[in-house]
This record gives C-alpha cells, structure tokens and sequence, in this order.
C-alpha cells in the first residue's frame, strides 16, 4: 500500500471518529426540570437577541438557572443538529439497542414536547422528522387511498405528544428494536378535520443502527 493510500486512510478514519465522538453518550444526567420562571425569565433576557444569538442566548440562561451541565451539553448538541430550535431533556428511558428522551421545545407556538431516540446510529434521531417516514407505502395503502375519498386533502403531520406516553418497544429476532409510534392525518392543515391516524415503526439494528421506518397500518378517525 502506497503511503499516500495510508494518509488518506489515516485522514478519513480520524474524521469518522471525530464525528462518532461529535455526540456524547446522552442519560439521564442531562433531565432538567425547569424553574417555573425560567421560560419567562429567559424570553425577557435574550428578548432583544438578533435571530442568530436568540438561541445561545436562551442556552446561557440554562446556565445561570443551574441547569446541569449535562443538561446543557445536550441542549447544545441538539441546537446544533435541530436547525437552531431550543429544546431541553425533560425525561430519559433506558433501552436497547436505543434509549428514548423527551424534549421540552419552551418557544415553540404548538407541539412543545418532542421525543428523540439516542445513542444508536446517528446518535439523535427526531421521530417527528416526517422526511424518515414510510410515506410511499402509506400513500400507496389501500386504506389510505379510501381515506383520501373521504378527506379529499389527506395529509400526515407531526405527532401531538404528552410528554409522558413512552413508545411501544419491541425486541427483533436479530437482537434489534422496533419501537410503534403513531401520527395525526389531517385534512389538509394541523387543525383540520381529524381523519384518523396512520402508524408505524422505526427499526434499529442490535448495534443500534437506524434501518429506517416501515407503515403498520391506519387508525379510523374517532366517532362523533
């Protein structure tokens, strides 16, 4: 092998490791409840922040309201990986190959919790990515093509979590995880008409390897 062959190996096994260690292992070290005052307190002080510090600044008063630091490890990481949205670790589960963390998002107008699986391959994967979902075979179901004569503008959004209710977690035969989750189908915008809900899973590896999502099936909207 030519020495030129080996830097470059060299290089590109060090910019993978450098990637691996981007994301530290998250736990349960990184819940942190929010003071009542915090959300008010923190919008008052990074108020005036122009779009791009307004989120430092609100990271910053995590740390002037004694959040761990583990908490604010987190809330960076995930700032960095989440287009610049805020959110903190409010409850962690244990898993395998995965654990599962919801995430308080204080400043958004609506769906304030989200709930990420970590610590597998990638080390953060957002469930409410719609992108991840299974959507061709939803959309070519025969349950959803029925659906669609009913809702002429049919469409799936994000799911309206508690905060509270964990996943349902299945061991795979191959020592993998598939976790059962469900989202909101509309008739065309997140208020709109209640059409049901369609459900899937989202599959890991032993190594915890995300091997993408799969469509389970529709849920009838419920009776009036």
């Amino acid at each position: 092998m030519s020495k030129p062959f080996i830097l470059l190996a060299l290089v590109g096994a060090s910019t993978i490791l450098a990637r691996s260690q981007s994301l530290p292992h998250s736990d349960a070290s990184a819940v942190w409840h929010m003071p009542g005052e915090f959300v008010a307190n923190a919008q008052t002080a990074c108020g005036s922040s122009s779009a791009s510090q307004f989120g430092d600044c609100l990271i910053q008063q995590m740390v002037k309201a004694g959040a761990p630091t583990a908490s604010v490890t987190f809330t960076r990481n995930l700032f960095k990986q989440g287009h610049g949205e805020v959110g903190i670790m409010t409850s962690f589960q244990q898993g395998t190959p995965v654990d599962i963390a919801w995430v308080t998002y204080p400043w958004r107008p609506d769906h304030r919790y989200g709930l990420l699986l970590l610590n597998g391959q990638p080390g953060i994967v957002n469930v409410e990515d719609l992108k991840l979902l299974d959507q061709k075979s939803m959309r070519q179901s025969f349950q959803y093509q029925d659906l669609q004569k009913q809702f002429a503008k049919l469409d799936i959004f994000p799911g309206d979590r508690d905060g509270k209710t964990w996943p349902d977690s299945q061991p795979t035969p191959n020592g993998g995880a598939q976790l059962v989750l469900g989202y909101p189908l509309r008739n065309g915008c997140a208020t709109c008409a209640n059409a049901g809900s369609a459900t899937f899973t989202w599959n890991f590896a032993k190594d915890g390897k995300f091997l993408g999502t799969s469509f389970m099936g529709l849920l009838p909207p419920p009776l009036n």
